[in-house]
């Protein structure tokens, strides 16, 4: 092989290698861009306190997301106390969000997505949460939790982990804690997931909601003298 020869080869072989590299770039720019793409503007969240709580919530909108500092009692019995960052949609959806932490004012602060009948402290609604952590609450030794109101003013409801021992089956793990609520019908399906890729059914519930609902995040503090924050990230459709 002549002297000729073996250089033409190595710049052959570095400009495979340099495209490689720049195909693989933009490739990774084209993923980011198209998930940026599917995000939902932030511009067209409305924020409200449901219930009156003690302390006012708060809402600050970032280039990442959504950060929520809210009090309230609890979005739990009769009557819901807390803050509220939503959209007016009308039929089906399927919404998604990580949330990158939720502080603890208490064992039981949540935080989670909601779609709700109306902006009324006691209206039916389905709230799928999670927790500040993955301790024992009642029949939960997770992270998540399923809830619904059924009737107006009537009392909440959970549904719970098939198990509340062992390993939990739906665990909180912040920043990565990703959540799923899906609407086909009357049929909400609540999603658990670790990466926004790969999702696992926690539960599907029927609820008769109007096709015009308030959709959107929810906080309670469950403490009426300490607030909460919760960070949401990746507003989004759920894209197959």
């Amino acid at each position: 092989m002549t002297k000729k020869t073996i250089i033409i080869s190595f710049v052959i072989l570095i400009s495979f290698i340099t495209g490689s590299s720049i195909f693989a770039q933009e490739n990774q720019k084209s993923k980011s861009a198209s998930m940026k793409k599917q995000e939902l503007p932030l511009t067209s969240f409305k924020h409200t306190d449901i219930g009156n709580p003690s302390i006012a919530g708060k809402v600050k909108f970032t280039e990442k997301g959504i950060d929520i500092t809210a009090g309230g009692v609890d979005i739990w019995g009769v009557k819901d106390e807390f803050s509220f960052v939503y959209i007016e949609h009308t039929g089906d959806f399927d919404f998604v969000s990580r949330i990158e932490s939720l502080s603890s004012a208490n064992l039981y602060t949540k935080a989670g997505l909601m779609a709700r009948e109306d902006l009324t402290a006691g209206c039916r609604h389905i709230f799928f949460q999670v927790f500040p952590d993955n301790s024992p609450r009642n029949n939960n030794n997770g992270g998540y939790e399923f809830q619904y109101r059924q009737a107006r003013d009537g009392e909440m409801k959970a549904i719970y982990p098939k198990s509340s021992t062992g390993t939990p089956e739906f665990p909180v793990s912040f920043p990565n804690t990703w959540i799923r609520l899906k609407r086909i019908g009357n049929d909400f399906t609540g999603y658990y997931s670790i990466d926004g890729k790969t999702w696992k059914i926690y539960t599907t519930h029927k609820l008769e909601l109007p096709a015009k609902i308030y959709l959107g995040l929810a906080v309670t503090s469950h403490n009426p003298d300490q607030a909460a924050t919760a960070k949401f990230r990746h507003l989004r459709e759920h894209k197959k």
